[in-house]
C-alpha cells in the first residue's frame, strides 16, 4: 500500500499543520498549549496522510533508497552546507527561479539572509560545522512500534522520533480499517499521550512498543468533528469540491489516462497494443475538442451509500435531553429509503424512536449502541456496508499524492453539470460567519497579524530553526490567502457590513475575521493626480510587489502587513492584516515615516531609517533627502509614499510599498526628459493610464551586472595601458597590486555604511548568465595579470583607472562602482535637495541612471529575449509562460506590443507571435469585461458573461437572453440592488467610447442593463482602441473571424486563455462556435465565476541552496552527488512546504531526469509519476508544466517496456498542448517525433507516416532546412517508409539527411558515415525490388530465384536510443581534457558574440550552433529545469548548445 511505503520512508519530519501553529505560538508568544491545539478543519477534512507530508523524503519509495541516502549522509553535509553560503552571496539568486515559482512572482535576493550572517562577522566556517551536525539530528531514527485498537488487527508501523503524537492520530485515520474513528487517545502502559509531544521525549517508547488506541467519551464538538469526518469519507471520491473550488482540492487525470498505476503494470508485448490514436490527437486538427480535457467524468463519483445524512431538525437538545447525556441527533434515509433518527450522546451513536412529526428520543429496539456512527449505519443499512467498502478501496488505493491537499486552490476552467445533493454541513458551512477553522481553535477568530508577524520572529540561527520557521510562515500564509480569499467574496457578494456604512459603495471598507478589506477605486481623489481609479486599481498589485521583495530581503525588525490582492466579478478586493491600534487612531497620528500627501508633509525616523538602508542594499534603494513643508531637508531610505507605523504592539511596519522601484520613464510624458533617438524612433514616450509604472528587480539586477561588466572590461583596457608603459619605462621596480591600494584609497574617501570595494562587488551581484560570467571572469583575470605588473609609483595611476572607468559607466560615486535608484526621482510634487555635481546626491546623474535603466530595457533586454527564444529550447506554450518569461528578463507586460512587433518580422518566431497576440487580445478583453462586469446586477450574471462571450467569440446571433420590457423595466429601478454599482461608469456602446476601458469614463449615469447593448462589432473595436491606448500596438481585426484568419488563433485557446485570466467556469461541453442560429453561450453554460489571486509565495531557503548546488554539480558531470543534494532539497522542500507544492516537483523531475541518466529507469518512472500527479493537482491539469511533465513520463514507461502506456501519456501530452496554443508550436514537433517513432516501433506505418511528416514540417519552419533536426526527421521517414517498401520516397529522404549532415558535421563524422551506409543498403533493396518487378513485367511471372527482400521490424532497443537523441539525452563518454577543450570553445564564442548587438548576427551565430548540435533536440527541459544538466558530463542534455556543438564535433 502507498501509505506504508510512504510512512516508512518518512525520515524527514514535518510537524503537522496544526501542530506548526502551535508550537510557533509555544515559541512565540508562549500562549498555553491547549490555546493552539488546532486540528485544523482542513487537516480533519482531507484526513491528511500526515506521514506522507513529512517523509519520502528520498526519492524512490524504498527502503534501499533510504540506506544509500544514509550512508553519505555524513560526509555530504559539508560540501552542500559549504557552498550554498558562497553560492548565495554571489547570486543573490538564480536567474530562471522566477519560471518556477509561477504567477508573477519574481524571484527576490532570496539567500539574503545567508549574507548578512556572515557579514554580521559570524564567520561562515563556524557556523557551518554546527549545521553539520544539526543536519544529521534531522534525520532522526525511525522506530517501529505496533498499535493496537479494538476489533482490528495490530498494526505495525514505523515512525520518526521527532513526529508528533498527533501524526499517529493522523495516520490512524485515513488507514482503511481505522479510519472511522475520530474520538479516541493513544495510550502506552495505560499512561495516556500527550498529542503535542514528540515521540522522542516519551521515555517508555521503544522499538517495538505497542500502544492501545482507546475509545473516548464524545463531547459536542468531538461528535460534530465525527460527523463531519463520516461525510468526509462518504465524498471522498466525490470530484465536486475540485470543481467548486474549495478546500484546495484538485483534479489529476494521470490514472485514469493510464487505467491504473503505472508501477503495477506488467510489461506489454508490442503485438497486444491498442495504438490508434483518437480522431483529435492526429496531425491536422484545426479546433481540437473539449470534452477529452476531463476524461472519465461519469465514473468518477464512487458509489452512493447514503441518500440523506443531515444534522435533525430537533436539535438542539432540549434541557431534560441534554441531562440524559444527548450532544446532537441526526436524520438518516438509507438507500433501502428507511428512515432513521438517530441521537449522539458520550457513549457513542444509537437509533432512537423519533419520527419526523414526533419527538421521542428514547432507543429504539434494538438500538445497537456504536461508538463509531459508520458501525452504526453498517449495521442498520447492507447496501451502505457495501458501498462504503467500495469507497474505501478506491479511497485507498489511489496514489497519496492524489489525496493531500494542495497549499492554494486551484480552479478549473471547465466543470460537467454536477448534481446538487442535500449537504447539512456544506449548508452550515455556507452559512456561518466563522471561517470554517475556528470551531476547532479555542479563542475563535484567529489574530492574522500577530500569527504573521511571530512565525518571522521564530529563531532562524541552526537548519531545524529555519525549517521550523518557514514552515510555521509558509503554514500562516496559506491559511491567511485561504481566509482572505473567502471573505473578497464575501464582500463583493454582499454579504458583509461595511465600516462606514454611510458612505458611497465605492468608498466602503470592510472587516471580517480580522482582516481589513478595500475596494479599488479611487477614494477621496487620492489618486487624481496619478490617474484616479486606473491607478487606484494597479496600485494593490504594485504595493503586493514591494511588500515581496522585502519579505524576501527579510530585514529583523521590518514587518510588512498580510497582502492579498483579490479579483472576483470585476472588483478589485485588497485584503490586509490589521495593525494593532490603527483602527483607533487617525492615519496622521500613527504616521511616523515617509508621507501620506504624496510628499508635501514628509516625516523621517531613525529606527526606520536604519532598517530601511539594510533592506535598499539589496534592492539597490539609494537613500536620499527632500525638503517637507518646512523646507527642511528630510532623509529618507524609500519612496516618498512608503509609510512607517508603529503598531500597538511596538513593531515597526512598513506599507504602501507601491514605488520600491524606480519609475518606467518610457511610460511618464515628462518635460523634463529627452529620451534617445532610438526610443523616441520606436514611439516613446507611450502615456500611460496611471503614473505608477515602475521598471522590474530583475531588469534592475540584470542592468546593473551588465554595467558591471563592461566597468571591469574598461578598468582591464586602462590598465593594460598602463601596463605597457610601465614594463617599457622601470622593468625591475618592486611589484604591488596597485588596484587594491587605490581601492583602499577610494573606500576612505567615501561614507561608511556602503563600503563595497570592487573586488568584493563581484561577490554581491546577482547571478549572471553564462556567458556574462565568463566574460567577467576573463576581464578579472585580466585585471590581475595587469595588477601584478604596475609598480607601486602608480598608486595614483590606478585610482584613475578606477575613477575613468566609474566615469564611463555612469557609477553615482566617482571613485567606486556604485549603482543604486532614488526611487522619487521623477515623482511630481516632492521637492528634492539636490547635491553637487558627480557625487551620489546629485539629481541630474540619479535621474540619468534611471533613464539609462528604461533604455537598456528596450535596447538590450527585449533583444535579449528573442534571441534566447530563437533556439526554441524552452519555448513558451501560453501567454502565462509567456508572462513568466518576460518577467524574468526584466520586461513589463505593457512591453508587449513592442515585444510583437520585433517578432512579426521574425517567421521563425511565428509560434511566439501569435501566443503574444493571444495575450495581448486577453488582457486587453480583460480591461474592457472588469468595467462590463461592474454594471451588472447579480440577477444577470450568467446571461450578462455568456453574452460578453457570445461577442467576444462569436459572430453569429448574440441576442442577450433578457427580454426588452425586462431591461426597460431595470432601467428605472436598477441602481438600488447593486451597491458596489461604479457610478459614472456608462460606456456607451455605440462607436463612441473614449477607449479608457478602465471603468473611469465619464458619462450618463451608469444603467444596469448596459450589457445588453454590447455587440460583437462593438466590442472588438473596444478591444482594438484598448490595444492601441495601453500597447500602442495596432490589433489589425474587427472580429474573431478576421482574429483567427490573420494571426491563426484557436478560438479555444482564447476561451480557455480569457476564462482563466478572469475566473469565469465554463460547462464542459462542444461549442460550436460557427453556430448561425442560436447563440453559441446560454446562460446555463457558465457554471460559476471564480476569483483570481495574487499573493506572495514564501520560500525555503536552505533547501533552494541545496538545489542550486545539485546543479551546479550536475553541470560539472557528478550526477550521484546531484542526485543526493537534489534528493536532501526535496527532503527540506517536505519539511517546509508538505508533500504538496510547485518547488517539490521541479525536484521529483530533476530527480527522475538523474535517476534516468543514471541507469535506473525503473525508479525514474516511480519519481516521475509522482512529478506528473503534482504538477496536476498543484499547476493545473492543462498547465504548460503539466504537458512537459506528460512528455517525460512517456520516455521512462517506454524504457520500462509499457509500450502502450507511453503512447497515451503522448497522446494526452499533444492534445493539452493542441488545446492551449495549436499544432504550430516546436514543442509539437517533438512531441510528433516520439509517436511516430513508438508508432513505428509497433508497425504502425501509415500512422507514424504521418506525425514524422508533420514534425518534419515544423522542424523545417522553426529551424531552418539544415538544422540537425530536419536531418534527423529525414532519416526517421525514410526508414519508416523502408519499412512501408517504398524505397525510392525513402532514398530521397536519406539523401537529405546525407546531405545536411555532410554541410553540418563533414564527410568524416560518423553521422554522416552511418547516413551513407543507409543509403547503400536503401539502394541495394530498390534495386533487387526493381529487378522482381521488372522480371514479372516481362515474363509475367517470377523466373529467376532472385534472394527475397529483408524488411526488418526496427527492435524496441534501437527505438529506445533514438528517443533519448531526439529528447536531448545522449549518453556520451567524455574525458577531463574534452571538458577543458569545450569550455574553451565556449568562450571563444561568446567572445566572439558578445560585440554583436543586432538581433541578426545572433540569429546567424545561434543557426550556426544549432545546426551543430549533434541530434541534440533542442528539447524544453533544459532551460525550464534551470540548465538541467550542463556541460562535460557523461550525458548531454540540449540547454548548453554550445558544449554540445563542440562535443558533436570533437
Amino acid at each position: 500500500m502507498a501509505l506504508d511505503t510512504d510512512a516508512k520512508n518518512s525520515n524527514a519530519v514535518a510537524p503537522g499543520d496544526a501542530a506548526t501553529v502551535a508550537a510557533t505560538t509555544k515559541a512565540a508568544s508562549g500562549k498555553a498549549k491547549e490555546n493552539n491545539s488546532s486540528a485544523g478543519k482542513k487537516q480533519q477534512q482531507q484526513n491528511q496522510n500526515q506521514n506522507l507530508v513529512n517523509g519520502n523524503g528520498n526519492a524512490a519509495d524504498g527502503p534501499a533508497a533510504k540506506k544509500k541516502g544514509k550512508k553519505n549522509r555524513n560526509k555530504s553535509p559539508t560540501e552542500p552546507a559549504a557552498e550554498p553560503v558562497e553560492a548565495s552571496l554571489s547570486n543573490g539568486h538564480a536567474e530562471k527561479t522566477s519560471t518556477e515559482e509561477g504567477g508573477d512572482t519574481a524571484a527576490p535576493d532570496t539567500n539574503a539572509n545567508v549574507g548578512e550572517k556572515s557579514e554580521d562577522g559570524g564567520a561562515p566556517g563556524s557556523e557551518l560545522e554546527t549545521e553539520d551536525i544539526d543536519l544529521d539530528a534531522l534525520h532522526e531514527v525511525g522506530i517501529t512500534v505496533n498499535i493496537s485498537s479494538p476489533g482490528a488487527d495490530i498494526l505495525s508501523v514505523q515512525l520518526s522520533s521527532m513526529e508528533l503524537v498527533q501524526e499517529i492520530h493522523q495516520l490512524l485515520m485515513d488507514r482503511e480499517e481505522t479510519c472511522h474513528r475520530t474520538c479516541f487517545s493513544l495510550q502506552l502502559d495505560n499512561v495516556t499521550l500527550d498529542n503535542f509531544a514528540e515521540l522522542k521525549t516519551i521515555e517508555q517508547l521503544e522499538q517495538g512498543s505497542t500502544i492501545k488506541v482507546v475509545e473516548e467519551p464524545y463531547t459536542m464538538r468531538e461528535a460534530r468533528i465525527h460527523v463531519r469526518h463520516v461525510r468526509d469519507l462518504l465524498k471522498n471520491l466525490d470530484p465536486a469540491d475540485a470543481y467548486n473550488g474549495i478546500d484546495c482540492t484538485s483534479l489529476t487525470y494521470l490514472n485514469t489516462i493510464t487505467q491504473g498505476d503505472l508501477l503495477d503494470k506488467k510489461k506489454t508485448r508490442p503485438d497486444s497494443v491498442d495504438c490508434t490514436p483518437p480522431e483529435y490527437v492526429t496531425p491536422g486538427v484545426s479546433e481540437p475538442p473539449l470534452l477529452p480535457l476531463h476524461p472519465n467524468i461519469k465514473n468518477s463519483k464512487g458509489p452512493q451509500a447514503l441518500k440523506v445524512l443531515t444534522t435533525s431538525a430537533w436539535n438542539p437538545p432540549p434541557g431534560p435531553r441534554k441531562l440524559h447525556g444527548d450532544l446532537m441527533y441526526l436524520y438518516v434515509v438509507t438507500m433501502e429509503d428507511k428512515r432513521f433518527h438517530i441521537s449522539a450522546c458520550s457513549k457513542g451513536f444509537y437509533i432512537n424512536q423519533s419520527t419526523d412529526d414526533t419527538f421521542n428520543p428514547k432507543p429504539d429496539n434494538p438500538s445497537h449502541l456504536s461508538h463509531s456512527l459508520i458501525d452504526l449505519l453498517s449495521h442498520i443499512s447492507p447496501s451502505f456496508r457495501r458501498a462504503f467498502q467500495t469507497i474505501q478501496k478506491r479511497r485507498t488505493t489511489r496514489h497519496a499524492f492524489e489525496r493531500v491537499a494542495t497549499p492554494y486552490q486551484v480552479y478549473q476552467w471547465a466543470s460537467p453539470i454536477l448534481e446538487h445533493t442535500v449537504d447539512a454541513i456544506r449548508a452550515e458551512d455556507a452559512f456561518s460567519s466563522k471561517l470554517g477553522y475556528e470551531e476547532h481553535i479555542p479563542g475563535q477568530t484567529r489574530d492574522w497579524n500577530e500569527e504573521l508577524q511571530t512565525t518571522r520572529e521564530l529563531p532562524r540561527k541552526t537548519l531545524p530553526e529555519r525549517l521550523l520557521r518557514e514552515r510555521a510562515i509558509f503554514k500562516v500564509h496559506g491559511d491567511f490567502v485561504t481566509a482572505a480569499t473567502r471573505g473578497a467574496m464575501a464582500v463583493i457578494d454582499g454579504n458583509v457590513l461595511a465600516i462606514n456604512p454611510g458612505e458611497d459603495a465605492k468608498m466602503q471598507m470592510f472587516i471580517w475575521n480580522n482582516i481589513f478589506f478595500s475596494l479599488g477605486f479611487d477614494v477621496r481623489d487620492h489618486y487624481k493626480e496619478l490617474g484616479g481609479d486606473a491607478a487606484a486599481f494597479v496600485a494593490p498589485r504594485y504595493d503586493l510587489h514591494g511588500v515581496r521583495v522585502y519579505n524576501a530581503v527579510d530585514v529583523e525588525g521590518l514587518y510588512t502587513l498580510g497582502t492579498v490582492v483579490i479579483d472576483y466579478r470585476g472588483y478589485r478586493v485588497t485584503a490586509q492584516s490589521i495593525i494593532p491600534g490603527i483602527l483607533e487612531r487617525e492615519q496622521e497620528q500613527s504616521v511616523v515615516y515617509g508621507s501620506i500627501d504624496f510628499g508635501k508633509t514628509v516625516l523621517s525616523h531613525p529606527k526606520y531609517l536604519d532598517l530601511l538602508r539594510q533592506a535598499g542594499k539589496h534592492l539597490k534603494i539609494l537613500p536620499h533627502a527632500v525638503l517637507n513643508e518646512r523646507d527642511e531637508p528630510v532623509e529618507l531610505c524609500s519612496s516618498v509614499e512608503c509609510k512607517g507605523i508603529i503598531g500597538n504592539d511596538g513593531r515597526h511596519y512598513i506599507l504602501d510599498l507601491l514605488r520600491t522601484f524606480p519609475p518606467d520613464v518610457n511610460f511618464l510624458k515628462l518635460p523634463e526628459v529627452q529620451l534617445s533617438k532610438e526610443l523616441v524612433d520606436m514611439g516613446f514616450p507611450i502615456e500611460h493610464r496611471h503614473k505608477l509604472c515602475c521598471l522590474r528587480q530583475e531588469l534592475l539586477e540584470a542592468f546593473i551586472e551588465d554595467r558591471y561588466v563592461s566597468f571591469i572590461r574598461i578598468a582591464a583596457v586602462h590598465l593594460q595601458q598602463l601596463n605597457s608603459k610601465k614594463q617599457s619605462e622601470k622593468p625591475e621596480e618592486k611589484q604591488l597590486p596597485a588596484l587594491e591600494e587605490a581601492e583602499k584609497e577610494t573606500s576612505e574617501t567615501k561614507e561608511p555604511e556602503t563600503e563595497k570595494p570592487v573586488e568584493k562587488k563581484e561577490e554581491e551581484k546577482p547571478q549572471p548568465t553564462s556567458n556574462e560570467t565568463k566574460t567577467a571572469e576573463a576581464m578579472v583575470n585580466a585585471i590581475r595579470e595587469a595588477q601584478s605588473n604596475v609598480a607601486t609609483s602608480n598608486e595614483v595611476q590606478a585610482a584613475e583607472v578606477v575613477k575613468r572607468a566609474c566615469a564611463a559607466v555612469g557609477s553615482l560615486k566617482e571613485k567606486e562602482f556604485d549603482f543604486r535608484f532614488n526611487p522619487d526621482v521623477f515623482s511630481s510634487g516632492i521637492r528634492h535637495v539636490d547635491g553637487e555635481e558627480g557625487t551620489c546626491s546629485s539629481l541630474a546623474k540619479q535621474k540619468v541612471l534611471v533613464q539609462d535603466a528604461a533604455e537598456f530595457l528596450v535596447v538590450k533586454q527585449i533583444p535579449a529575449f528573442i534571441k534566447e527564444h530563437l533556439a526554441h529550447s524552452s519555448a513558451p506554450i501560453d501567454g502565462q509562460s509567456l508572462t513568466e518569461s518576460l518577467h524574468s528578463h526584466g520586461i513589463n507586460v505593457r512591453y508587449l506590443g513592442k515585444v510583437i512587433k520585433l517578432l512579426a518580422q521574425m517567421p521563425r518566431m511565428d509560434y511566439l507571435h501569435r501566443i503574444a497576440v493571444l495575450e495581448l487580445i486577453v488582457r486587453a478583453t480583460k480591461h474592457i469585461y472588469y468595467t462590463y462586469m461592474q454594471n451588472t446586477e447579480p440577477l444577470h450574471l450568467s446571461a450578462a458573461i455568456s453574452h460578453f462571450l457570445n461577442c467576444l467569440l462569436t459572430t453569429g446571433p448574440v441576442n442577450p437572453a433578457v427580454s426588452s420590457e425586462e431591461a426597460h423595466k431595470k432601467r428605472s429601478n436598477g441602481s438600488k440592488h447593486n451597491k458596489h454599482k461604479s457610478k459614472g461608469n456608462k460606456q456607451q456602446a455605440s462607436g463612441n467610447q473614449n477607449g479608457s476601458s478602465s471603468g473611469s469614463s465619464s458619462g450618463g449615469s451608469s444603467s444596469s442593463s448596459d450589457w445588453t447593448l454590447v455587440t460583437p462589432r462593438s466590442l472588438w473595436q473596444q478591444i482594438r482602441r484598448e490595444a492601441k491606448s495601453y500597447w500602442d500596438w495596432e490589433l489589425d481585426c474587427d472580429s474573431i473571424e478576421t482574429a483567427v484568419s490573420k494571426y491563426g488563433i484557436l478560438r479555444i485557446s482564447l476561451l480557455r486563455a480569457f476564462c482563466l485570466k478572469v475566473g469565469i467556469q465554463v460547462l464542459l461541453r462542444e461549442y460550436n462556435f460557427e453556430s448561425k442560429h442560436k447563440p453559441t453561450f446560454g446562460d446555463e453554460d457558465i457554471v460559476n465565476v471564480f476569483p483570481v489571486v495574487k499573493h506572495i509565495s514564501p520560500r525555503a531557503t536552505d533547501a533552494y541552496n541545496f538545489y542550486t548546488t545539485g546543479q551546479a554539480k550536475i553541470q560539472q558531470g557528478m550526477f550521484k552527488e546531484g542526485y543526493e543534494l537534489i534528493s536532501e532539497a526535496l527532503n527540506l522542500l517536505n519539511n517546509v512546504f508538505g508533500a504538496m507544492h510547485q518547488e517539490n516537483g521541479s525536484c521529483l523531475r530533476m530527480l527522475a531526469r538523474l535517476s534516468y541518466l543514471l541507469g535506473d529507469a525503473q525508479d525514474a518512472l516511480a519519481i516521475q509519476q509522482r512529478a506528473v500527479i503534482m504538477s496536476e493537482r498543484v499547476n493545473g491539469i492543462d498547465h504548460p508544466s503539466t504537458i512537459l511533465e506528460y512528455t517525460h513520463l512517456s520516455l521512462y514507461s517506454f524504457a520500462n517496456g509499457h509500450v502502450g502506456m507511453s503512447l497515451k501519456l503522448l497522446y494526452r501530452a499533444r492534445y493539452l498542448i493542441v488545446l492551449i496554443c495549436g499544432e504550430d508550436h516546436p514543442e509539437v514537433a517533438l512531441i510528433d517525433s516520439n509517436i511516430s517513432l513508438i508508432l513505428h516501433a509497433l508497425g504502425e506505418y501509415e500512422l507514424s507516416l504521418r506525425f514524422i511528416e508533420h514534425a518534419l514540417k515544423l522542424n523545417i519552419k522553426y529551424f531552418g532546412s539544415k538544422a540537425m533536426h530536419v536531418a534527423f526527421s529525414y532519416h526517421l521517414m525514410a526508414r519508416t517508409q523502408s519499412c512501408m517498401g517504398d524505397f525510392r520516397s525513402a532514398l530521397n529522404n536519406e539523401k537529405e539527411t546525407y546531405s545536411i549532415y555532410k554541410s553540418q558535421v563533414g564527410e568524416k563524422h560518423e553521422k554522416t558515415r552511418d547516413s551513407a551506409e543507409c543509403l547503400r543498403l536503401l539502394t541495394q533493396q530498390a534495386v533487387l525490388l526493381q529487378r522482381k518487378m521488372n522480371d514479372i513485367y516481362s515474363n509475367g511471372k517470377l523466373t529467376s530465384d532472385l534472394p527475397p527482400i529483408h524488411i526488418t521490424p526496427p527492435s524496441m532497443g534501437s527505438v529506445l536510443d533514438m528517443l533519448n537523441t531526439i529528447n536531448g539525452i545522449l549518453f556520451v563518454q567524455i574525458s577531463q581534457k574534452d571538458i577543458v577543450k569545450v569550455r574553451s570553445e565556449i568562450e571563444k564564442h561568446f567572445k566572439a558574440n558578445s560585440a554583436e548587438n543586432e538581433v541578426n548576427d545572433a540569429i546567424k551565430s545561434i543557426v550556426a550552433a544549432a545546426n551543430n548540435n549533434g541530434d541534440v533536440d533542442a528539447e524544453t527541459d533544459a532551460t525550464k529545469d534551470n540548465k538541467d544538466l550542463g556541460t562535460g558530463s557523461t550525458q548531454l542534455t540540449n540547454g548548453e548548445k554550445d558544449a554540445e556543438t563542440a562535443v558533436a564535433s570533437s
